[in-house]
């Protein structure tokens, strides 16, 4: 089977189906061998491997991972696809499976379990970016047993996501990101590798996920409540923006009180505050309520 790495070998097979760019599905093919390779690459795929990925579109990341590990899972949103996946530029291979379903619908702890025996697999996605986020953030509240997540994202998203405190990309999905994975961003990825050419440049992340959790804390979704809060208003001290953004939760007498506790100013605001900042304060107001 000709490599999908090559511009013309997509070429060929969009024109042989009539193939037509979904804008639904925030369709954009890569056409760049090097890429693909670093995808690969970063993702530390080992040939008793089991990889999910998500958004195969006409299988030229699958053709690679197929190379390199046991089996790969390949979930596809659009059924006009399948059958270009399945009949033509993944039936040389006999190690994937084709699922046509939407991911945020698919109970991935029960396919891990039934192809890898529960042991943690990894997942490769090249997604429409207006919905990396809630995959990403589903996969890591679901608890899915993965030994790290590489995807294709706007750069932008990428540099919030290993973005440190104090800084103009930190934000509240840093510390979600943070808190179940370490991020690594593996290669900047220009428009001119896909086909079509998206608007924004691109970059390649790899979150390694945690054995446990760097911070303990007593309540997570506690804590990312005051996480989300600080970060709505992240001008607005941390006092002010919790008062306005879960006051009916925690009043603003218990966050100064916990922030002196804490040898924290009442000036000071979400923006500095590092995940483990963050873990103390959920535990304090949750030790005081």
């Amino acid at each position: 089977m000709a490599s999908l790495g090559e511009p013309k070998n997509t070429i060929a097979i969009l024109n042989k189906y009539n193939f037509v760019f979904q804008k639904k599905f925030g369709q954009n093919f890569l056409i760049d061998p090097r890429v693909l390779e670093k995808i690969v690459l970063a993702a530390g795929i080992e040939k008793d491997d089991l990889v999910i990925e998500i958004g195969p579109g006409i299988g030229t990341m699958t053709q690679y991972l197929c190379e390199s590990a046991r089996h790969v899972v390949a979930v596809e949103i659009d059924r006009n696809l399948i059958s270009i996946l399945t009949g033509d530029t993944l039936k040389d291979y006999s190690n994937v499976t084709v699922i046509n379903e939407d991911i945020l619908k698919l109970d991935i702890n029960r396919i891990i379990k039934e192809q890898n025996g529960g042991r943690p697999a990894r997942v490769v996605a090249n997604l429409p970016y207006y919905i990396t986020t809630p995959i990403i953030m589903g996969l890591f509240e679901a608890h899915v047993p993965l030994l790290n997540v590489t995807v294709m994202v706007q750069k932008e998203v990428a540099n919030r996501m290993q973005a440190e405190p104090g800084s103009k990309d930190y934000g509240a999905l840093s510390l979600a990101v943070q808190y179940y994975a370490e991020p690594y961003i593996a290669a900047n990825v220009p428009q001119n590798c896909f086909m079509p050419r998206p608007n924004v440049a691109s970059a390649v992340i790899r979150l390694t996920l945690h054995k446990e959790p760097p911070v303990s804390v007593e309540d997570e979704h506690f804590m990312f409540a005051l996480i989300r809060a600080a970060f709505n208003q992240r001008r607005k001290t941390l006092v002010n923006a919790l008062a306005n953004g879960v006051g009916e939760l925690v009043s603003k007498e218990a966050v100064t009180d916990a922030l002196g506790r804490m040898g924290q100013p009442a000036t000071v605001r979400g923006e500095m505050f590092t995940l483990a900042d963050f873990a103390l304060l959920s535990n304090i107001l949750q030790e005081n309520k």
